[in-house]
This record gives structure tokens, C-alpha cells and sequence, in this order.
């Protein structure tokens, strides 16, 4: 009997690691209610600490949040990682940004990218969790809002009032900080366009969509911001004809 029990306990443990698994794996960025939940999770795992590796992805194929196992390069997939790696480059920028943080108006702008960064880890949750196929109870779970666009929309606005007038198209440039940004832009947009045959599937709501299309506009608003504070020149768009 006691074999069992220890049998069955094992599995249990077994159990909660993959479910925590899950949660990392997806980028389940949380509330402080979630965050405790995840606490909860490690600390009935019996101690045991949790490998990087799962072996489970070897020929392929990886599991959504939802459930559904799929090629990796499915388009779910797809729209999950280059939302990482939007927030990847938008890191690198943001460490940039620290270099010149009193020039960055007191860090406003790192400030800002850090907390976009956390809402990207809550995009790909959504994205892994395709709607047309998750429980309403992992919907509810990975939901994201339209007023994340919202604060988005006011941070373009403070920024932008700070700057002036653009009468040229400008190229990427403005030093490091500001470059990336644009560069982030540029991932954005690719992000953007890998999500949209999901929204149009019904596998993604108009919340990711329109957050995405609104934070492009934040990271150009941003570079200008930046490259103006740390007194570089943006490099101004010449037809050839003008030379």
C-alpha cells in the first residue's frame, strides 16, 4: 500500500511540473493570484528542480497551452515566436535606453519598454492558446485586453507632445537606443502580420491585434523620443533626385 501511495504521489508531482512547465513555457506572465499559484506548484514538486529540457519537442512537434500538439512550424508557433522575439529586441533596446538613462527624461522610456515587455510575455500566452480550441477556463486564464492599447495610445501621445512637428520621412538612425528601437518596429510589424491569419481564424482576439499594431507606432514614436534626448540627429530621407 505504501508503494502505492508513493507511486501515486510521484505521478502527481509528475503532473504539476508539466502544468508548471506549461505556464513558462508560454510566457503565462501573472498576477500577483497567478503568481502564487505557480509558487504553490513548485513547492509540491517534492524539491525536485525543473530541467530546461523536456525532450518533448525532439521531432517537432510542441504542445500549445490549449492542449493541441502541432509542428513547430505551425502558424501558431510562428506568431508565438516572433512575439519573442519582438521582446527580445525590444530588451536590447531598452538596455541601450540604460545607458543614457538620465537623457532618456529620468529612464520614462525604459520604464515603459519594461512594462510592454511583460504585457508581450501575456501576448503569447494568448497566442498559444488558440480560442477556437482552449477550455473557456485557459481562455479566461490567457485574456488579453483592449485597454492594454489604450496605455499605449497615452504614452504615444506623452511622448509625441515632447517633439516636433515631422515633415520628413526619416531613416533608422539616431544612435544605438533609437536605431534598435526602429529596428523593434520593423520585428513588431512582422509580428503583426503573423498574427493576423490567427485573428482572422478566430484563434486570436482583436485585443493582440490591435495591441500590436499600436505598440509599432509606440517604438517609432519612441526612437524619436530617444535619439531627441540624447541630442542625436535623425538622418532625414533624400530622393535620389535631390542630391
Amino acid at each position: 500500500m505504501r508503494i502505492v501511495y508513493i507511486a501515486s504521489a510521484q505521478a502527481r508531482a509528475a503532473t504539476r511540473t508539466k502544468v508548471l512547465m506549461s505556464f513558462i513555457r508560454f510566457h503565462q506572465h501573472a498576477s500577483s493570484r497567478r503568481l502564487v499559484f505557480i509558487r504553490r506548484l513548485c513547492s509540491e514538486t517534492s524539491g525536485q528542480k525543473l530541467k530546461i529540457y523536456t525532450r518533448q519537442g525532439d521531432k517537432g512537434v510542441s504542445s500549445t497551452f490549449s492542449g493541441q500538439r502541432l509542428p513547430k512550424d505551425n502558424d501558431v508557433f510562428e506568431a508565438v515566436g516572433t512575439t519573442d522575439e519582438l521582446n527580445s529586441t525590444i530588451g536590447l533596446a531598452r538596455e541601450f535606453c540604460l545607458e543614457h538613462e538620465a537623457a532618456t527624461h529620468g529612464g520614462k522610456v525604459v520604464g515603459m519598454l519594461q512594462e510592454i515587455q511583460s504585457r508581450l510575455f501575456e501576448v503569447g500566452a494568448h497566442v498559444a492558446t488558440p480560442r477556437n480550441k482552449a477550455t473557456p477556463t485557459k481562455q479566461a486564464r490567457t485574456e488579453f485586453g483592449e485597454h492594454h492599447s489604450v496605455e499605449l495610445e497615452k504614452w504615444i501621445d506623452e511622448l509625441d507632445a515632447d517633439l516636433p512637428q515631422l515633415a520628413n520621412f526619416i531613416l533608422p538612425s539616431g544612435g544605438k537606443a533609437s536605431a534598435t528601437l526602429h529596428l523593434a518596429r520593423t520585428v513588431c510589424r512582422r509580428a503583426e502580420r503573423r498574427v493576423v491569419p490567427l485573428y482572422r481564424a478566430d484563434m486570436v482576439e482583436q485585443g493582440v491585434t490591435k495591441y500590436l499594431n499600436r505598440l509599432s507606432d509606440f517604438l517609432f514614436t519612441a526612437a524619436r523620443f530617444v535619439a531627441q534626448k540624447e541630442g542625436k540627429e535623425e538622418v532625414i530621407f533624400r530622393p535620389e533626385n535631390d542630391k
